[in-house]
């Protein structure tokens, strides 16, 4: 399970409130990802418990899956607010 520690903070890492930049951000945890399997190799113990809760996540659509934006969710309350600066 020690590969375990290196995956489960993409798990934790919120999704930017700008709109804009959840392509940018999506693709950076893809590649994240992909370079992690490839360098690394997980094990199949970690890499199923990962999918598994990769997979809950974004099923369940709470909000922070990294891979797509549900259509049903709406948008955090501070997306909207106008004192926050977008880059």
């Amino acid at each position: 399970m020690y590969c375990l520690q290196w995956l489960l903070p993409v798990l934790l890492i919120p999704k930017p409130l700008n709109p804009a930049l959840w392509f940018n951000h999506s693709m950076f945890m893809g590649f994240y990802l992909l370079s992690f399997l490839l360098e690394r190799k997980p094990c199949t113990i970690c890499a199923l418990v990962f999918l598994a809760a990769l997979f809950l996540i974004c099923y369940s659509c709470w909000g922070n899956c990294f891979l797509y934006h549900c259509q049903d969710a709406a948008l955090p309350d501070a997306a909207q607010d106008p004192s926050i600066v977008g880059t």
